[in-house]
């Protein structure tokens, strides 16, 4: 399995930008196919402490998800910011975690960098480093 996920420059750049904006935990989804990340759309953090934990607003993820299964962009995972924290996954992160093989982008200041959750991963038992291809 290509444990490579590519991204634009551009999209990369939004991403950072729009994390930075916030002085909270802000998050958002990634689209596309496969290992590529065609569209980020960025959500409403619905968590009731977003300065420390995230949560998707449910019904952004459910109307991205019907339009999956319409023939839209997939949704193969989605990032979040670590305002005061590195861009690493948190034992927080873990314990919240699907096993299901979704990317996480993690965003700290200007750091990006690829997780890939599963059963068994290298960090926290639940996330696996995955290398950041970064297109021009």
């Amino acid at each position: 399995m290509d444990m490579t996920l590519r991204i634009s420059r551009s999209l990369a750049a939004r991403i950072i930008a729009e994390t930075m904006r916030f002085p909270v935990e802000a998050c958002g989804l990634l689209l596309g196919n496969d290992n590529d990340v065609d569209a980020i759309e960025p959500c409403a953090n619905v968590h009731p402490t977003p300065a420390t934990h995230f949560e998707i607003d449910p019904a952004a993820l459910f109307r991205a998800l019907r339009r999956a299964r319409a023939g839209g962009p997939q949704v193969i995972g989605h990032y979040h910011s670590h305002p005061s924290g590195i861009a690493a996954p948190s034992a927080t992160d873990a314990a919240q975690a699907a096993a299901d093989g979704a990317f996480w982008l993690i965003v700290a200041g200007s750091d990006l960098t690829a997780w890939r959750a599963s059963s068994d991963g290298a960090v926290h038992g639940r996330f696996d480093p995955v290398a950041l291809a970064i297109a021009p």
